[in-house]
Order: structure tokens, then C-alpha cells, then sequence
């Protein structure tokens, strides 16, 4: 019980970075294997930060067998001369301060991407140990550890264990590095994942053209160096694998107060359009102001060329921005003082001089490519694209008003298919979207009436990624979940009207459940990826096994669990296997998958929006290649080997 007085003495001071060790999630967000990616990005983002404004040509990363990770610039180093506040070492300020870094003011760095002067700090502060080396004509070097004070009985971090040295080395190096160990006690996993690593590399190798990255996993002795002399010309092309492409990249860079934009565009056959957008190489997955400058100047340049070339007469309506979005791949970069993000996640830019800027720029540049004869054919490309997206837009009006009204969950097309949950709170409400009749039936017997809803499907819900909205708006189960979940879709999505505010897609755990899982993903990341971005969608996660002996059951979920929970049954166990959700009855479908202090669930989540879409566009679009190839550079096939000798058997 909280005491009732309540004095000065009551009020905690938190010493150095005990803060960020106590509180880890205000910095990082999250200790799972996230937050644990997040502190190798402060580090790479400052090296980053050094060649964004044009004092580093090269970045290596490292992975090492003992677990700790390194990063190497070759820009201008930590100052090591000693601040005339603080007493001690610029680099030791660094690394041990919170808010303290030369990205306050435009004299040091005129854009950067870490802006709140918490990054090496608070990586400091979450791992084990940490050294710093400084090439500055001389070699400087200094090491700081987090330890458990035997007098306190807490954890001290991020503590140097000695000022910094000048060990009077000469060296022609120049630069700052940096390699650390992620401290256990602070996160979920210690395992860096290279995949994810080696995407976020590339992808700032695309937005800073020229710079060479340099990743080396000592543990798989993988290497690999990424450089982009095509810079988002190339990153537009890479987005593209696996779609029919217009011609070439269409590239623009300009300035205006301030605000550096650059941008490449290039139209495919796909019905969708992937637009990326990027602050001082931070990814703002959101968009914000800057996107919409964007769209706004794109939609003004391309009508005026239209008008230009006769391809709209004077009594034509102007094409919609929509019709300009069929089929566009875009990369937009943009380099700005003072950004003001949406949030500590940096997904959303708020600065609203980004947008005039940003759409000045892109009318600009467009306007002045127009009259460039190598890309008039591309241009009337295009323009034939967008007329041709106003005609379906035109004949999808009626299918639009038709999903409007299949928001009600009264509508007639829902009878019979949806059980809906008797509570209004759709914070507290689920949809289950189960796979098959005699599943869904299993989970309407089971499930939880006042806060759980059950939706079953009676077919494959359509691939999305290969047909066009008024084809998509036609589908009765896609036309069945819209009017489930009341959002609306696309340019219509409202969040508000979200009626369930956990959607759990439950499906068998077999090659057609899994196709069934995808083609639901992709249809929501392309036309509800606000549901995904908020955290309001699940994987339900079925049990593989049951491993039982007389009175004694257990449930595995994976192979891994099912050798423990063998080995806690016993001799004499038995196995089954469960094929499909259907095998289930009620009462085991509840107690393994439905029940909310049981079931175990996966929350899809988008990390990289552009790899996201790259994926989808290769495993759902209509190039056999790129897919093919995929699968062979991916597939586990030992594992498929294993899964088809355990069905025969």
C-alpha cells in the first residue's frame, strides 16, 4: 500500500544512466530483439550522420562470435578535447549523457537523423561493455562497463573504467570505433539477426549514393558490401523485381529553403502503388508532410503534361491522384534542419514547410524532364496508365457505394457467416478469421460470446496483388471482412470505425493454411495497413502436437517444445498430430488457441515497409522468376522433406 505522506525525500534521482537501465522501453521502445536492433542503429546512424553531411565515404559493421557487434566510419572522430562543462572528454560526454551530442545546432552536422543526443548513450547503457577507439592523428581509446555494485546491490552502467587515453599512436586512419556487447540481463535475446541487418545496411547504401557499407558476420563468415552509384534510381529498380516495368527511372533533386529532396519514380503493370519516404535517412513508414507535397506535385505535373501533349482534352476532368498511383514505385529522400517526427518512433514527419517545399521541388523537376525527348515516351506511358485507371475508377464508384455498405454488420451478405460478440467495447472485441466451416463451427461452440466474434471462410480469399480494386470490391469474402471489421478500405479506411480491435487470422498449420495467412496479409498491408501499423492484427498460433499418457496431456507448438514436452510426459507417451484446426473439438480448440491466459499469439508487425512490399510484390505477383528464385535462396527444404515424411508416416 503506498505510503500517504509523501516529501522531498520520497523524490528518486537517478544517477548517470541508471535511468535508461531502469526504464529501457523509453528509449529503445522494446528489450526484444527490436530494441536490441535499435541500439545497433543509433551507433550506425551516427556514422550515417557523418556521411550524410559529407565528412565519411565508408561504413564497416561487424558481427563477432562472442555476441557484441562493431561499428567503424572513416569520418572526422569524437572530439577528445576535454568539454568546457562537464570537465572531461568530449567522448566520454558522448557516452555517458543523455541529450548531449553535436546535433543540437546546424554547425556540426546540417542534417541528421538522431536528433534527441540519447543514441551512443543509451547504447552504452544497455550493454555489458563498450569501446570506443577515435583516429585523430593519434589513436584515442576507452572503455566503459555495466557491473553489479556489491553496496547497492544494482546494476551501475555505462561506467568508464578509465579517462579517456591518448595512447600517442600515430595513425592516418580517421574516424570513430565503436563495439559493444547487448547486456542479457536488459534484453529478450542477444542474437543479431544478419537478415535484418544486412536490409537496413542496404537500404542506406540506396539513400546515401556513393557511400560503401561493409557487413561482416564472423560467426557465418558472411560478407558482403553494398555501394549505389545509382543511389534511389537503383532503390527504385530493386523495389520493382518481380513486376512487368515501364521504362526507366524517373529521377529529381532540388533544394528550397533549406529542404534537400530527391526522388525516383517508376511505373509497373501492378494495380498498386509503393510510395517510400525518408527523413535525414530515417524511414517514416507513416508519411506525413512530405508525402503529401509529393503526391500533390506529381498529380499537378503530370495533368499539365497531359494538357501539354492533348492527352486530356479542355473538356476532360483532371486525372485524381489515384489514378496516378496505379502501378507507382517512388522513393522520396528528403534532407531538412529541425524535423519534427510524429512520436519517438520517427514514423511520421509533422513539419508543414516539408510539404510546399517538397511539392515545389517535385513540380520543378518533373516540368523541366518533360521536355527531355528521351523520357517523353515514358511520360505517355504513364498518362495511358492513368486514363486508364479514371475508367475503372469511374466503373468501381458503384462497387465503392457497395462496400460502404457492407460496413453494417446488419447487412444481408453477413448471415450466416459472421458470429458476432454481444460486447460493444471494440477495444475489448475479437475477430476470429478462421479457415474452413467445420473450424469455424469448433470456434463458435468455444469461443468466449461477449468479447469474441468468429468469421469463418468457406474458400481461398482473393490474391489481391494481381487484380484491380472494382475486381477485389466483387469478392465475397473480402467483401464479407470489410464489412466485419467497418473501416472501410484504401483512400476510405477510417480506424475509428474499427469494430474489433484485435483481428486474429486462424488457420491450419499446413501449406494451405499458410497460403490462406498470406493472401489475408497482403490484402490488409495493401489496402488496411493502418491495421497492421497500429498493432490490431494476430497470427493465431495452433498446436502442432499433443503429447499425452493416461490422465496426462501436453500441448507442443514447434518441434523444439515437443522434444521438452515429451520428455516431461515420460516413457510410454503418445503423439498426436493435429492436421487442421477441424481435429479439434471445442473445448481443445479454446484451450490451446482461443483462450486469453493460454493461447499463444503473434502480432504481425512491419519493421521494414519497403522489404514488406518487395516480398509481397515477389511472392504474390505475376513473375514466376523472381519468385522461383526466391523460394530456392529461402526455402528450407530439408525441413519440407522432414514435414512430408511426418504426413506419409
Amino acid at each position: 500500500m503506498a505510503n500517504g505522506s509523501y516529501k522531498a525525500e520520497d523524490i528518486k534521482i537517478l544517477e548517470g544512466l541508471d535511468a535508461v537501465r531502469m526504464r529501457p522501453g523509453m528509449y529503445i521502445g522494446t528489450t526484444s530483439v527490436k530494441g536490441l536492433h535499435h541500439i545497433l542503429w543509433e551507433i550506425v546512424d551516427n556514422a550515417i550522420d557523418e556521411a550524410a553531411n559529407g565528412f565519411a565515404d565508408k561504413i564497416d559493421v561487424k558481427l563477432y562470435k562472442d555476441g557484441s557487434a562493431s561499428v567503424e566510419d572513416n569520418g572526422r572522430g569524437i572530439p577528445t578535447d576535454i568539454h568546457p562543462k562537464s570537465g572531461v572528454s568530449g567522448v566520454e560526454v558522448v557516452f555517458t549523457q543523455l541529450h548531449a551530442g553535436g546535433k543540437f545546432n546546424t554547425g556540426n552536422y546540417n542534417y541528421s537523423g538522431g536528433l534527441h543526443g540519447v543514441g551512443a548513450s543509451v547504447t552504452n547503457a544497455l550493454s555489458e561493455w563498450l569501446k570506443v577507439e577515435v583516429y585523430r592523428n593519434t589513436v584515442f581509446t576507452m572503455e566503459f562497463h555495466s557491473f553489479l555494485d556489491k553496496d547497492s546491490g544494482k546494476i551501475r552502467s555505462g561506467i568508464p573504467k578509465a579517462p579517456l587515453l591518448n595512447t600517442k599512436v600515430k595513425t592516418k586512419k580517421r574516424g570513430t570505433f565503436i563495439r559493444f556487447k547487448p547486456d542479457a540481463r536488459v534484453f529478450e535475446t542477444v542474437e543479431f539477426s544478419v537478415e535484418t541487418i544486412i536490409k537496413r545496411l542496404e537500404e542506406l547504401a540506396f539513400l546515401n549514393k556513393g557511400l560503401t557499407i561493409d557487413f561482416y558476420d564472423e560467426k557465418s563468415d558472411f560478407h558482403r558490401v553494398f555501394n549505389y552509384e545509382g543511389g534511389l534510381t537503383d532503390f527504385v529498380k530493386s523495389l520493382n523485381k518481380g513486376n512487368a516495368l515501364y521504362p526507366e527511372p524517373i529521377y529529381g533533386k532540388g533544394e528550397k529553403d533549406g529542404i534537400i529532396v530527391e526522388f525516383a519514380i517508376q511505373h509497373t503493370s501492378s494495380y498498386v502503388d509503393r510510395v517510400f519516404s525518408y527523413v535525414n535517412n530515417i524511414p517514416t513508414g507513416e508519411g506525413g508532410m512530405h508525402e503529401t507535397g509529393f503526391r500533390s506535385g506529381l498529380t499537378r505535373s503530370f495533368n499539365d503534361f497531359a494538357r501539354e501533349r492533348n492527352l486530356l482534352k479542355e473538356k476532360d476532368d483532371n486525372f485524381t491522384g489515384d489514378d496516378f498511383k496505379e502501378g507507382l514505385s517512388a522513393v522520396i529522400s528528403v534532407k531538412m534542419h529541425n524535423v519534427q517526427f510524429e512520436g519517438q518512433t520517427k514514423t511520421k514527419l509533422g513539419n508543414p514547410e516539408a510539404r510546399p517545399a517538397v511539392e515545389y521541388i517535385t513540380v520543378n523537376e518533373l516540368s523541366r524532364q518533360f521536355k527531355d525527348r528521351k523520357l517523353v515516351k515514358t511520360f505517355e506511358i504513364i498518362i495511358s496508365k492513368a486514363a486508364e485507371a479514371a475508367k475503372a475508377r469511374i466503373a468501381a464508384q458503384r462497387a465503392k457505394q457497395s462496400a460502404r455498405q457492407l460496413k453494417s454488420l446488419e447487412n444481408a451478405n453477413l448471415v450466416g457467416k459472421l458470429a458476432s460478440c454481444s460486447g460493444r467495447k471494440p477495444e475489448l472485441n475479437e475477430l476470429f478469421i478462421v479457415e474452413g466451416d467445420s473450424a469455424g463451427g469448433s470456434a463458435k461452440q468455444a469461443r468466449a460470446r461477449q468479447t469474441q466474434a468468429i468469421l469463418p471462410l468457406r474458400g481461398k480469399p482473393l490474391n489481391v496483388e494481381k487484380k484491380k480494386l472494382e475486381q477485389i470490391l466483387k469478392n465475397e469474402e473480402i467483401g464479407t471482412i470489410i464489412a466485419a471489421l467497418g473501416t472501410g478500405i484504401g483512400s476510405e479506411f477510417d480506424l475509428s470505425g474499427l469494430k474489433f480491435h484485435k483481428v486474429i487470422i486462424l488457420s491450419d498449420a499446413d501449406v494451405d493454411g499458410s497460403h490462406i495467412r498470406i493472401l489475408l496479409l497482403t490484402f490488409f498491408f495493401r489496402y488496411m495497413r493502418e491495421l497492421i501499423n497500429e498493432g490490431h492484427v494476430y497470427i493465431g498460433m495452433p498446436p502442432l502436437y499433443k503429447v499425452y499418457k493416461g490422465n496426462k496431456e501436453e500441448y507442443a507448438y514447434d518441434d523444439k517444445e515437443l522434444a521438452e514436452k515429451i520428455e516431461k510426459i515420460g516413457k510410454g507417451y503418445q503423439i498426436q498430430r493435429y492436421k487442421g484446426l477441424g481435429e479439434m473439438d471445442p473445448a481443445q480448440l479454446w484451450e490451446t488457441t482461443m483462450s486469453p491466459e493460454k493461447r499463444n499469439l503473434m502480432q504481425v508487425t512491419i519493421d521494414d515497409a519497403a522489404e514488406a512490399d518487395r516480398l509481397i510484390t515477389v511472392l504474390m505477383g505475376d513473375e514466376v522468376t523472381e519468385r522461383k528464385k526466391y523460394i530456392f535462396e529461402h526455402a528450407d527444404f530439408d525441413k519440407v522433406d522432414k514435414f512430408a515424411k511426418m504426413k506419409r508416416s
